[in-house]
This record gives structure tokens, sequence and C-alpha cells, in this order.
């Protein structure tokens, strides 16, 4: 018997500001200072039209990964990565010496977060996150961020009206979500506040402690890229787990596996001697065979397109 499919009711949206009004009494019953919330949510009668819009059209691509990359690993962006690094050359020496993470590794996720500085994001969070957590889309986890948002405050780290990033509301240089800064974020300056958005040191600092805390290998490679023989086909299956971008990559295996297939680095160059795994990471035309601190890469965004370039910049921006 064939059956017709009935449309599920969409959920019901509740009014903003009576799901504010409720927010209100749980973050107070979490210990944020009444000041704070009447300051937070100071003016805030509706929803902010931007990150709706933003978040329902993000999953749409309209670059390859080629064009993403061409557009962020350029000479400009080589030109003023090398001289902001020479800026900052003795911060970020006692940065890689504390963390284990190169140099050019922390310059290029900043250049690619910020401009090296120059754009962190000028959306409130607040209203961005309050807005967000209450679309019931991905409402759970926009919850939990406004909730890490507000305190933050609470602690002092930053000014309500500095307290600005993306419209997903990540924050500061980095574009560190609430949750991240609440875990990750340093004061490596030391002056009793983490400040991502204007202090170097924290900055720096924060960028590479998330990454050592996520595994980041000191003296390991991310990756280099490959040709693949010509009509033949690997037969490496799949990962089966991770995010996204990691389900699109081959399982990790040896190199002298990927040796013996016919992969050679770009120029014909032999793949080098090592014991470790690798896998393979594609674009439309570019290949890669990445190692497990490219892992670590799409663990701060989890977009090949992103890793890619990241480890790209770096490697210019190295010696």
């Amino acid at each position: 018997m064939q059956r017709t499919a009935v449309a599920q009711d969409a959920p019901a949206v509740p009014v903003f500001a009576e799901w504010l009004d409720g927010f209100r009494g749980d973050v107070l019953a979490r210990g944020i200072r009444p000041e704070i919330v009447e300051q937070a949510f100071a003016g805030l009668d509706e929803p902010l039209a931007l990150p709706l819009e933003r978040d329902r059209a993000q999953a749409e691509v309209t670059e390859t990964i080629e064009q993403y990359i061409a557009r962020r690993v350029n000479a400009t962006a080589v030109r003023r990565g090398r001289a902001m690094m020479q800026q900052h050359r003795r911060l970020l020496g006692r940065v890689e010496r504390t963390y284990g993470v190169p140099a050019p590794v922390l310059a290029a996720i900043w250049g690619l977060e910020s401009n090296y500085g120059r754009f962190s994001g000028v959306q409130p969070t607040i209203p961005v996150l309050a807005t967000l957590a209450w679309d019931p889309r991905r409402a759970d986890f926009f919850r939990q961020e406004l909730f890490g948002a507000l305190d933050i405050l609470n602690r002092g780290d930053i000014e309500l009206e500095q307290m600005r990033g993306s419209w997903a509301g990540a924050m500061g240089q980095p574009q560190f979500m609430p949750s991240s800064y609440l875990a990750w974020a340093v004061d490596f300056d030391g002056d009793g506040r983490r400040d991502i958005w204007k202090s170097p040191a924290d900055i720096f600092a924060s960028i590479g402690n998330y990454l050592k805390e996520h595994g980041w290998q000191d003296g390991r490679r991310w990756g280099r890229e490959v040709a693949l023989p010509r009509g033949k086909e690997l037969g490496v299956p799949a990962r089966e787990s991770g995010c996204r971008a990691m389900r699109s990559m081959t399982a990790p295996v040896p190199l002298e596996q990927w040796r013996d297939l016919g992969v050679k680095l770009v120029g014909g160059a032999a793949l080098p001697q090592a014991d470790f795994p690798a896998s393979l990471a594609s674009g439309t035309r570019r290949h890669f065979l990445v190692y497990e601190n490219y892992d670590v890469l799409l663990s701060y965004n989890c977009a090949h397109a992103y890793a890619l370039s990241v480890a790209l910049l770096s490697d210019r921006l190295g010696p």
C-alpha cells in the first residue's frame, strides 16, 4: 500500500520579547549579575535580520576550493603577513616556544580570520547570539553560546560595547565562539583580561593554545601537495567519522602505501620516507596528502578551503 507523505508542522516560533523575558530568568539563575543582564539586553526589542539571512544561506557554495585559496593565498597576503610577522617576531617566538605551534601557522590563521588585525567583525555579539538562540533552527547550540557570552561579560574580560564579531557570534581577531573563548583564550600579557580583540599577545597565544589543546604536534608538517596517478583507482576507503570535511577524506594509511599506489609529490619527486600515516584531501584540481596537524586545522574551521588556505599560507610565510 502506498503511503502519502504528510508534511510536518514547523516548530512554533515564540514571540521574541516573550522568549527573551524567559531567557533573562534562566541567565539570572546561573549567577550572572543583574546589572550585566540589564545592560546586555537593553534596547533589544526584536531579532536581527542579518544573522538569520546568513545562517540560512551559508550552505550555498559559491567558490571552488581553488578559487577560495587563490583569493586568500596571494602575493598581497604573503607580503603583508611577512611584514606583520617581522613586526611581532619576538612575541610570536615566545608563543611558538610556549605552545609548540610554528609562528607562520599562528600568523596564517590570524591573517585569514582578521586580515592581520585589520578586521574582526562589527556585529554586536549579544544581539546576534540572542537572535540565533531564539530562532528554532539551531537554538540549543546558540543558547549555550549566548550563556557563554554573558559569562564573559560577567567576568569583566571585555566591555559590552567592545564585544563585537561576526554574524554568527564569533569574536575578536581569532574569531572564537564564546565557548571556545572560555575554554582556550589566554591572558598572555598578564593584565588580568583575556583580550582577543586588541592584545596581540592574547590573540596569538589563544590561537596557539587552541591548536595545542586540539592535538598539534610540534615539529610535524601539515601535509604536502601531491600528484595522483592517472586513470588508477586508489582503493583507499573514506573516513567514517568526524565533520563533513573529514568524512570527505580517505582513511589515514602509511606513506609507503601511497608510494606503492603511485602517488608522488607535485613535480614528480617521490614521497618522503616516513612512518606516519596520511590521508588524501582533494579539491577539484589539486590533491594533498595530509597528516594529523591538518586535522587540527579542520578543528578550527571544518572546511578544506579554509584549512588548506591556512596551511598553504603558512608555508609561504615560513623561512
